[in-house]
């Protein structure tokens, strides 16, 4: 499996609720909170905070800060936009939320184009969006990089069809199947894949309970061992805790971490810890307003920056 050690984050500096992405991200603590200047500043602390426990293990970090006037409550979720590959694409895609499109940065592509030079930039969103079909980046989909495969739980987020021309254009294998799970609503289909899974380079992270069909679960568990990853079952609870909303990265420093939050690494259990410490290192950060009221977790966070090989 490919990893990086580079990543982009984009500090919150007027973090707000996001409304229209409550109507389908059901892990948004619903309020009635007018003014967020208190939680903002606190949502900036997490981040930083966040943000130099990863610099302090070796992941070089990118970090932009958001642009207020744009009024983007979400900024601080990249991965849901913006997407780089080793073989020189640059991915931008269709958001479900018409304030989250506003996200989508010139500065951000133009800093990373001149440093990298990738020559193939699809705009995946200029496609879609006017067809009110949506793939959120790696929210969406679950990359296996280094195997090519795609894993992506249908929603409201993640329509079939850009991510079949997604893997149409990088030559990516589709695994696609439906993921829910209960809240006061009711049975709700989970709105990214990565809330459910995380795929690591030896192991993978995933509630199996919250995909029913099980001609789709057979499938994912044959892919699963085809390509030896060991499974961590995570439950309903734990995904509740985003413990499935987790990255692993490679250290500048030696070997690899498993990026997550405190709620995430309270809610594994000792077992399931003692799995990912046989891999890597485990690298948590108090996320719980972001959490709370963003819906998003660590992995949500990051976008990761893969470069191209620098040809000698």
């Amino acid at each position: 499996m490919s990893l990086t050690n580079k990543i982009l984050m984009i500090r919150p500096t007027s973090f707000s609720y996001n409304h229209e992405t409550a109507v389908n991200n059901h892990y948004q603590k619903k309020t009635d909170i007018e003014d967020f200047s208190a939680i903002s500043k606190k949502v900036t602390s997490e981040f930083d905070e966040f943000k130099l426990a990863l610099e302090r293990n070796g992941i070089h970090v990118y970090c932009f800060e958001e642009i207020p006037s744009l009024r983007t409550p979400d900024s601080l979720f990249p991965n849901n936009w913006i997407s780089t590959h080793k073989d020189g694409f640059l991915f931008l895609y269709p958001m479900f939320a018409e304030n989250r499109r506003r996200e989508r940065r010139q500065d951000i592509i133009d800093f990373f184009v001149k440093k990298n030079q990738y020559s193939k930039i699809i705009d995946i969103a200029s496609l879609y969006e006017k067809k009110n079909e949506f793939l959120e980046g790696t929210g969406s989909m679950v990359l296996d990089r280094f195997n090519k495969i795609v894993y992506a739980a249908i929603s409201d987020r993640t329509h079939i069809s850009p991510l079949s021309y997604f893997c149409k254009k990088i030559n990516f294998e589709l695994i696609s199947f439906h993921a829910s799970q209960k809240f006061e609503e009711g049975e709700q289909l989970i709105y990214h894949t990565n809330v459910m899974m995380s795929l690591c380079e030896n192991f993978v992270i995933i509630c199996l309970e919250s995909i029913k069909n099980e001609i789709e679960r057979k499938k994912i568990l044959e892919s699963f061992n085809k390509t030896g990853k060991q499974i961590i079952d995570i439950s309903y609870d734990q995904v509740k805790k985003f413990c499935g909303n987790v990255l692993e990265l490679k250290s500048n420093d030696s070997g690899n971490i498993l990026a997550m939050s405190t709620a995430a690494y309270n809610a594994f259990s000792v077992s399931q810890k003692g799995i990912i410490k046989n891999f890597c290192k485990i690298v948590h950060s108090p996320l719980e307003n972001i959490e709370k009221y963003g819906g998003g977790g660590a992995r949500c966070m990051i976008a990761e920056i893969f470069f191209k090989p620098i040809k000698n």
